[in-house]
């Protein structure tokens, strides 16, 4: 048995969700804040059996879709000039982690 840690943007935890749990997985949905952009993310905790390590994947993999997104930067130059600009950053997708699970009890 595996434990998957999935950080998947905001916008597309809604997706994520109901495709996981329409598949029979079970999973805890945290909401949680990216350090980057303090952006809104959405955390999702399922213990997942050997077997169905790859299907989850899939789906988080498919119903997590990049973008891009203009964030605000300032450059200050020694005279005390402070320039700002946008910068296009790529956010979105997931970051998983998969740990294996020593013990699962439910009570």
């Amino acid at each position: 048995m595996k434990l998957i840690t999935a950080i998947v943007n905001k916008d597309d935890a809604y997706s994520v969700q109901t495709n996981l749990t329409g598949s029979g997985f079970q999973v805890t949905r945290l909401a949680t804040t990216g350090g980057f952009l303090q952006a809104g993310n959405v955390t999702f905790i399922a213990a997942v059996d050997d077997a169905k390590v790859d299907e989850a994947l899939k789906i988080i993999q498919d119903h997590s879709r990049q973008r891009k997104q203009l964030i605000p930067s300032t450059t200050t130059y020694a005279s005390g000039i402070t320039n700002s600009y946008p910068v296009e950053v790529t956010v979105g997708g997931a970051t998983v982690i998969v740990q294996p699970i020593e013990k699962f009890v439910k009570f």
